[in-house]
């Protein structure tokens, strides 16, 4: 007897279709999840992207009551730590002056910058130690190291933030301007770098040049080349090694010059910031030049530096990243 029920629509051809439909999504699905479960997907860090990892930030100690705004350094501390990682804040305060350093920062510093925002990210639940001391004195980098190891056994990242200006046009820049701004900028992450390297093995003015700043420049373009180095060097053991370039990021060093930001050296006050006088100069809009149309926040500043920190940056090495909101393309 012939039936009138196509084939296409007998209940045993279909419940074989559908069988066979649920076992192949069943399989897109085994694939789908074993391939996001190889990528450094933020789901699979439920603990943070740098959980249990120890991070050394230079210049992290908390600047808001001396100048009116949070610093980059402290920004990537906090970020780092609610991210898991557990950090080393470090930073010039306690009355901490290195006889050797030709910086005189005793009028500068409040009691305590680092050991506040240590404080800070463990009374939030992470976890963190302060190292103060001037990354300019030449013992501190060893001490600097062995509180770290001391105190969590490992080192996984450092970032060399701490640094100023000291601006003058070229044919009035004196042998000491230049000095420091090397010492700081290049000397001071060298020697840094140099003493981890035994437990290791694992700003835009350096790029474009910035007028009044040839030396706050060369030290830059100087930091650029440490880091291919180091890139270069360590990277059979594991080691990546980037820069950030800041733009016009809202810090001490950005903020008006007559607001008093300064730093002391060798007894001689050295104003930071922009003058007033060349902003009333400027353009209605004086972010023309800039994409995105604003300045940056130091904790924009902080999310470039994590990101290149993150698994997601693991076959990014030797790179120097521009946090500049597009200023310079």
């Amino acid at each position: 007897m012939q039936s009138d029920t196509p084939p296409s629509a007998n209940p045993d051809n279909h419940t074989f279709d559908q069988t066979e439909h649920m076992e192949n999504a069943a399989r897109r699905i085994d694939n789908i999840s074993s391939h996001l479960a190889a990528q450094p997907c933020a789901g699979n860090y439920p603990k943070g992207l740098l959980a249990g990892e120890v991070a050394i930030i230079t210049g992290s100690g908390d600047v808001s009551s001396v100048f009116g705004s949070q610093g980059i350094g402290k920004s990537c501390a906090m970020l780092f730590a609610k991210e898991g990682a557990y950090v080393v804040v470090t930073d010039i305060d306690n009355g901490t002056i290195c006889s050797r350093c030709p910086l005189n920062h005793e009028n500068q510093i409040r009691t305590g910058k680092s050991d506040a925002v240590a404080a800070d990210i463990n009374a939030a639940g992470g976890k963190a130690i302060s190292v103060p001391g001037d990354v300019l004195d030449a013992s501190f980098p060893d001490r600097l190291i062995n509180e770290t190891i001391k105190a969590f056994g490992k080192i996984n990242h450092i970032v060399n933030n701490a640094g100023f200006t000291w601006d003058g046009m070229l044919h009035k820049l004196t042998d000491k301007q230049w000095d420091v701004m090397l010492a700081v900028h290049n000397t001071a992450p060298f020697r840094i770098v140099k003493a981890a390297a035994p437990h290791m093995i694992s700003s835009t003015s350096g790029l474009h040049g910035n007028i009044g700043q040839a030396n706050y420049a060369t030290a830059k373009a100087g930091i650029v080349g440490l880091t291919k180095t180091i890139a270069k060097e360590w990277g059979a053991f594991g080691v990546r090694a980037n820069t950030v370039a800041f733009g016009y990021i809202e810090t001490r060093l950005t903020q008006a010059k007559e607001a008093g930001a300064f730093i002391e050296v060798e007894g001689k006050k050295v104003a930071l910031g922009i003058p007033q006088g060349a902003a009333k100069a400027a353009p209605v809009n004086q972010f023309a030049d800039i994409p995105l149309g604003r300045t940056g926040s130091p904790d924009d500043a902080a999310g470039g530096v994590l990101m290149l920190c993150t698994p997601f940056a693991n076959y990014v090495t030797g790179h120097t990243l521009e946090v500049t909101g597009g200023k310079g393309i």
